[in-house]
């Protein structure tokens, strides 16, 4: 032990002793540790809860081991090194041992220094451990406890094949269903990880009958159909009950052409699994939920499927990290496709051509000519589209989407004439229900009245197109679009009177709301 940490373990041992003596409780004996060691040696809160206990690293990991033990788990892969980094804030727990390490201590994850709920969603300041210290706690047995939780909700994914997590998903339905206000909280993001997770491991590990199958993929279809009009949370439980469905239907290898078919529909299950988690917002989860997507489609060895994957994967970096990823992918997608009549062959050069155009901006007649060939291929490509892929927004490419599209990625490039036209053209495609592409497209076209210098009636297009919206249809997406506006008409046109009016209709429209429809 270095000079240093002897130090920090002495005043820890002293503020624990007169703590104990004053009859305070651990956790706020790791409070005071923390409020006085952590400026002088840069304690954790996470270590002043195991100095407050008075134990070593290895006592921790035997109490985490003995609450493994006690739920019927396999012996965890936790030692001291990994603590000591977790102590040290090199590394975070993972939801199973940070929820281990609250039971351990009877402290929420915000004590140590986490944020968030537990993904078990119970407290554990009344969890089944008691007394002051590690070393000597023993399940409570007195009237009132809450029984011991043999499997918390996010654990160990093999521990109940996901009941747990379905359960937690059926739940979440209902409530949606009975008109409940329902977030995407840190339980519900476990389960959606932990049932996305365990066909991870499937995949890598893999009877059902073909009329079972058949059902499948219809349901794999009606829910491609539900996309553009059901609210995205209630669709993804629908979605991930019967992911895991088919999961659990892998789980033994199949005949040959059976574990193809499954494999396409986890495919197909996983890539609208990912749209869906764009719709909400949650771009690391949508690119999870994509690699498991490619994961399953590239045991099918179907390159079409395979490019559909990858295409629509290309929309997260494009809208929420990197365009030239987002190129790389397209381009990827665009490869595997080749010569196959596909709808990744009609989207990807799309995506290459809003790539590009964000990548470089519009103007570069090098870049605009580089686009429009892409956009040019995309035209010839969903012209060899089959009727059914053509009519299928979610696993094929419409019409509708692909004007939208490329009216998106000339607006970006700086043509507003042509763009225009399109967009216009775009609108006439969507019914009466239809509400958030065609906002969208106005906000498009509000953007080539800037760029043709009429900046009042630019303002008039997105001021209308926001004030119409109903209650519940002002997604965070469609207001980066409508910000979008307001800053192109602040470089322009700072001063002009109908700008505060916008700026006050995007104020009162910008309420994170359910979204149905296709995110761009």
């Amino acid at each position: 032990m270095s000079g240093r940490q002897h130090r920090e373990t002495e005043l820890a041992r002293q503020i624990r002793a007169r703590g104990l003596a004053a009859g305070q409780t651990p956790a706020q004996i790791a409070e005071e540790i923390y409020d006085r060691c952590g400026p002088q040696f840069g304690t954790t809160r996470i270590k002043g809860h195991r100095l407050a206990h008075g134990v070593a690293l290895a006592d921790v990991i035997e109490q985490i081991r003995a609450l493994f033990e006690r739920d019927g788990k396999a012996a965890p892969g936790i030692g001291e090194t990994l603590l000591s980094a977790y102590e040290s804030g090199l590394k975070r727990p993972g939801p199973e041992y940070l929820h281990y390490l609250c039971s351990a201590y009877r402290v929420e994850p915000a004590s140590l220094g986490y944020d968030g709920p537990c993904i078990c969603g119970h407290d554990h300041r009344t969890s089944v451990v008691a007394g002051s210290d590690l070393q000597n706690r023993r399940p409570d047995t007195s009237p009132g406890t809450r029984e011991p939780l043999n499997r918390p909700a996010g654990g160990d994914p093999s521990a109940n094949g996901g009941e747990e997590d379905e359960n937690v998903l059926r739940r979440t339905l209902l409530q949606l269903l009975a008109g409940a206000g329902v977030t995407l909280d840190g339980q519900l993001l476990g389960s959606v990880e932990n049932v996305r997770r365990r066909m991870d491991e499937t995949l890598v590990s893999a009877t059902v009958s073909p009329a079972m199958l058949d059902q499948w993929e219809e349901a794999t279809l009606g829910f491609g159909r539900q996309y553009m009009n059901t609210p995205p949370l209630r669709l993804l439980c629908d979605v991930l009950l019967e992911f895991s469905a088919v999961r659990k239907a892998m789980e033994h290898r199949q005949p040959v052409d059976l574990q193809e078919r499954l494999c396409r529909m986890a495919a197909q299950l996983a890539g609208l699994s990912g749209m869906i988690m764009v719709n909400l917002g949650d771009h690391r989860m949508a690119r999870s939920f994509f690699r498991t997507g490619r994961m399953a489609a590239d045991d099918t060895g179907d390159r079409a499927l395979r490019a559909w994957v990858i295409a629509r994967e290309a929309l997260v970096p494009l809208y929420y990290g990197d365009p030239r990823e987002a190129l790389n992918l397209a381009r990827k997608s665009r490869d595997l496709a080749g010569q196959t009549p596909c709808a990744a062959q009609a989207m990807a050069p799309v995506f290459e051509a809003r790539a590009l155009a964000m990548m470089a901006g519009g103007g570069k007649k090098d870049v605009v000519d580089q686009a429009k060939r892409a956009l040019s291929r995309a035209r010839a490509a969903f012209s060899q589209m089959t009727a059914s892929e053509q009519d299928d927004a979610t696993f094929g490419y419409t019409e509708r989407q692909l004007y939208f599209h490329q009216g998106d990625a000339l607006v970006r490039l700086g043509q507003p004439m042509e763009a225009d036209l399109i967009l216009e053209q775009a609108l006439t495609k969507y019914g009466p229900s239809d509400w958030l592409d065609p906002t969208i497209i106005k906000l498009d076209r509000a953007k080539c009245r800037l760029l043709e210098g009429d900046v009042e009636e630019a303002l008039q297009i997105a001021t209308t197109a926001l004030t119409s919206l109903g209650e519940g249809c002002r997604p965070d997406i469609l207001m980066q679009r409508a910000y979008e506006v307001a800053k192109a008409v602040e470089t322009r046109a700072p001063d002009h009177p109908a700008l505060k009016e916008y700026l006050e209709a995007v104020r009162t429209a910008s309420v994170t709301a359910p979204i149905t429809g296709e995110v761009l």
